[in-house]
């Protein structure tokens, strides 16, 4: 059974100051059994986050991670300098992708990083709207899947809990929104290149998140889909409210499956 996750990417928001305290606020309104939570401030702001959620069963993510182990890259923040402070990361988001001209080849340097120091991926994939009006939506989320995850073997990908997060680019921050069954399709498109590149099993076993300007108003629409698996957050996750909106949603969605499985 694939797990259910949300995650809050907090992006450039917060502070050293105030990152702790709505962390602990959000984490007394996200216990939900069989959801997994995780919160991916700033990079400055991950050990206050860190000891807020002590004692908690809410993870800690990273929202990126440099592609090389060491070096000289001002600025930057290797996978070795997140341990103690995260156990998650992003990689590939669209705003990285468009803002610092990431490629799949640099994506996946990233995603091996982040496997050798034992940082649990979510890899971001996702088209642009004319590739979306174009029909092109599925060949380009396929390249870019196969550019990521080329020479990694997916027996590894698999046992490390990688994550794929589905992130059409014309919904974030447009106010237009995927809808539920185009997700879904998506969804299956991942997972169906996900098996021809041999991971074992990938219907069943790897999780798809959706992550386009997702709201506890919008959220159902997608975690009624058998083929997602939760959300990626935005803006968003930085409301405690709407936060537990949603993972209370993301809760009935494992709950049903628990059932099921149970059947």
């Amino acid at each position: 059974m694939r797990p259910v996750v949300i995650a809050a990417n907090w992006k450039m928001n917060t502070t050293p100051a105030d990152a702790g305290d709505l962390a602990r606020t959000m984490a007394g309104r996200i216990r939900e059994p069989g959801v997994e939570r995780v919160i991916c401030p700033p990079f400055v702001c991950l050990a206050a986050v860190r000891d807020a959620l002590s004692g908690e069963d809410v993870a800690v993510g990273a929202q990126d991670v440099h592609h090389e182990a060491a070096g000289a890259y001002t600025g930057d923040t290797s996978a070795a300098m997140l341990a103690g402070l995260a156990t998650w990361v992003i990689i590939g988001h669209s705003e990285r992708r468009r803002d610092h001209a990431e490629t799949d080849e640099r994506i996946s340097g990233k995603l091996r990083r982040a496997l050798e120091n034992g940082l649990r991926p979510i890899l971001c994939v996702g088209e642009q709207l004319d590739d979306r009006e174009g029909g092109r939506a599925e060949a380009v989320v396929d390249g870019q899947l196969r550019g990521a995850l080329s020479g990694h073997e997916p027996v590894a990908l698999a046992n490390a809990g990688l994550v794929v997060a589905y992130e059409p680019v014309w919904a974030i921050g447009t106010g237009r929104n995927a809808a539920g069954a185009d997700a879904s399709a998506m969804a299956e498109a991942i997972r169906t290149t996900a098996d021809g590149l041999g991971w074992p099993d990938a219907a069943e076993t790897l999780p798809v998140l959706y992550g386009g300007s997702v709201t506890a108003a919008n959220v159902a629409e997608f975690l009624t889909e058998p083929a997602i698996d939760g959300a990626l957050v935005g803006g968003a996750s930085l409301k405690p409210d709407e936060m537990a909106g949603i993972v209370a949603r993301a809760g009935l969605t494992a709950n049903a499956r628990r059932q099921t499985a149970a059947s």
